[in-house]
């Protein structure tokens, strides 16, 4: 569920750097360029967080998912 987010995410954020960076002018002087340069670090920053969740997010297998069902069902039986 989560690597749904985190590729919705990227796609979001891929749309806005779509929309919105032709429209950036970096060159410019004052304000303008600086608003420019700090919008495109803040989204390489959130892109490259929601790589690497995606990348290095925990595999859930069902190896996994079958321990933890046994590990459950021995604490139901023992419990009075």
């Amino acid at each position: 569920m989560n690597k749904n987010r985190y590729l919705l995410c990227l796609l979001v954020c891929g749309l806005l750097l779509y929309y919105a960076a032709p429209r950036l002018d970096v060159f410019n002087g004052g304000l303008a360029g600086i608003f420019a340069i700090s919008w495109l670090v803040f989204a390489l920053i959130v892109i490259a967080g929601n790589l690497t969740a995606l990348l290095y997010s925990p595999k859930n297998t069902t190896r996994h998912i079958k321990i933890k069902e046994k590990v459950t069902n021995k604490k139901r039986a023992r419990s009075f």
